[in-house]
């Protein structure tokens, strides 16, 4: 009896043990016949939100500007000839003197050509003294008439020659042509100068302006009277100068194949520009102002369709046909298809099934959708 009594005390544990077991099991296997949410497809299952970035279209300026250097320029600057050769006596002007046109700016020695009109005048007394004698007599019918009509030719022939010398000694005084600023002397006094040699540069700086070589590609959409803005190193002080498009040169440069475009700068009071200070122009070549644009990388292209993947409002994914523009870096305008406040996916389009559900993680801002593109 002791032995049979011990035996099943230690049974009863083991029972225990194997009731727990069936128990677990039967829980095991109801959770199996459940179907877990979270599960892409099968029949009675819900589908996975995939999470994805949202970038909303909106209106943005697709305009391109470009920036070209070159130095400023006085609009009008004349270099001032001698008109006889000789050696320079005086000079009175130097660089940044204000002239005025007939001003005496030097004086070249002409003593010669003084000589020589002395000379003609004192010709030119005899000659009229001898065309009065001949008069006299022409009146009494004393001398013929061809005798008559060649005092009459040695009297202008002596007239043209006092005129000619008296021209070479005013030729003598170097004045100015035009009403400036003297930005370059090219004389001193002593030195031997010949006709036609440069002796000043004056400049007119009450109109200054800047020359750019701009792209035949570029110049197209650029106009006379168009405002631009010009941004002077030498004055970095100051905001931008309002400058104006002058002229647009007819034809481009044989060598360089680039087109003159001349802007004007005005040079008011309290802006101390100078010829030769560097300007840098800001030019508008392609006016896309308020167009609709989404990030270039949203966009796919299927036999020459361009689509965009669309985020409807029960937040499943809609394929939208668009009609894209131009291409300015990581945006692209988009003429149709899509309106202000559609929400698309600025990546891949064809990674992804038109109907997948999605839920916007974040959304995508210009400079990441800049970023993605590059």
């Amino acid at each position: 009896m002791t032995t049979i009594s011990n035996t099943t005390r230690q049974a009863h544990p083991i029972k225990r043990a194997l009731g727990l077991v069936v128990v677990v099991v039967a829980l095991l296997a109801a959770c199996s016949n459940e179907s877990p949410q979270g599960q892409r497809g099968g029949a009675g299952r819900t589908p996975m939100a995939i999470p994805v970035l949202s970038s909303s279209v909106e209106r943005q300026d697709l305009s391109r500007s470009i920036s070209v250097s070159n130095p400023v320029e006085a609009l009008r600057t004349i270099e001032l000839a001698a008109r006889t050769d000789g050696v320079v006596t005086q000079v009175a002007v130097e660089e940044g003197d204000v002239v005025t046109q007939g001003q005496i700016l030097a004086q070249i020695d002409v003593r010669e050509q003084r000589a020589e009109l002395a000379r003609a005048k004192a010709r030119l007394e005899e000659r009229e003294a001898n065309f009065a004698r001949f008069e006299q007599l022409k009146a009494k019918d004393y001398v013929d008439e061809a005798s008559f009509q060649t005092a009459r030719a040695e009297l202008d022939v002596a007239r043209s020659d006092v005129e000619l010398w008296q021209t070479r000694v005013d030729f003598g005084q170097v004045a100015s042509t035009v009403t400036g600023t003297v930005v370059d002397r090219m004389i001193e006094p002593g030195e031997a100068v010949a006709r036609h040699g440069a002796l000043f540069s004056i400049a007119d700086l009450s109109s200054l302006v800047v020359r750019l070589g701009i792209s035949e590609l570029d110049v197209g959409q650029l106009q006379e009277g168009q405002v631009v803005d010009v941004s002077i190193d030498a004055i970095r002080t100051q905001a931008p100068i309002q400058g104006q498009i002058r002229r647009i040169f007819p034809a481009a440069d044989v060598n360089s194949r680039l087109i003159t475009v001349e802007i004007e700068i005005p040079n008011e009071e309290g802006l101390p520009i100078r010829p030769g200070y560097l300007a840098r122009v800001n030019l508008l070549v392609e006016s896309y102002e308020d167009v609709l644009a989404i990030p270039a990388i949203s966009v796919a292209e299927v036999n020459g369709e361009a689509y965009v993947m669309v985020i409807d409002d029960d937040m499943t994914l809609q394929r939208r046909e668009v009609e894209l523009g131009i291409s300015r870096g990581a945006w692209r305008e988009v003429v149709s298809g899509l309106e202000v406040g559609d929400r698309v996916v600025p990546s891949n389009p064809s990674e992804m099934r038109a109907g997948d559900l999605v839920r916007i993680v974040e959304w995508a801002t210009r400079s990441e959708t800049a970023g993605q593109s590059t």
